[in-house]
């Protein structure tokens, strides 16, 4: 991982905002199923019930602080480069088949931003420090691939 913070795309910060809302949400549900701590807690299945709620909440707690922290670091980072890809771009490339994709490069996958590639699957790796024009080379599951860097930035109707 990068020392200083890396931007990220529109579509990546909405994606990260929609899962904290629901990180949010779950936590509600989770948090409101616990018994308080001066209740008598049943048998040990109800013990272990109890302690199964607390750990879930402890791991929603953990990602809601991940999730908040690289939205924060990705402000401080500012906007993705638009001259150079880099983590965080949003990239427009051509594939030797003639198909146009337009692409986010992230640093970890995110489920819900179906065009991520993150920047250490090959396809990423390849296009990272590429500008508008260049072709690159990559290892895909067929074998050698190439792709054309078309442009760098939001495309207009991904803008998200």
């Amino acid at each position: 991982m990068p020392s200083e913070p890396a931007p990220i795309s529109n579509a990546a910060r909405h994606a990260l905002r929609q899962e904290l809302a629901d990180l949010h949400t779950e936590r509600r549900t989770v948090a409101a199923t616990l018994q308080d701590s001066d209740s008598v807690v049943g048998d040990r299945a109800d013990e272990a019930d109890e302690l199964q709620r607390a750990n879930e909440l402890r791991h929603l707690d953990e990602r809601i602080s991940e999730v908040t922290a690289r939205l924060r670091e990705a402000d401080a980072a500012g906007p993705p480069s638009t001259s150079l890809v880099g983590v965080g771009s949003t990239v427009t490339v051509r594939f030797t088949d003639g198909t146009v994709e337009t692409i986010h490069i992230g640093e970890t996958a995110v489920a819900r931003d179906q065009m991520l590639v993150t920047a250490d699957s090959p396809l990423g790796r390849a296009l990272l420090g590429r500008g508008a024009g260049d072709t690159v080379g990559y290892d895909a599951p067929e074998g050698q691939a190439t792709a054309v860097v078309v442009s760098l930035g939001e495309s207009p109707d991904r803008s998200g």
